[in-house]
């Protein structure tokens, strides 16, 4: 498991200083089911806009 995440997202409710993200858990969907090709075919829906 990762040791961290990091995010540079600065208005998301989870952002920390230094790029972290303080998050309980992360959540991570491909657009196209259970396979992605690439990380382009990827989203954090643990997104929340603050």
């Amino acid at each position: 498991m990762a040791k961290d995440v990091l995010c540079e997202v600065h208005n998301c409710k989870y952002w920390a200083k230094g790029n972290h993200c303080s998050a309980d858990a992360i959540y991570v969907v491909s657009h196209h089911g259970k396979h992605a090709a690439n990380q382009k075919e990827t989203d954090c829906q643990t997104f929340v806009q603050q």
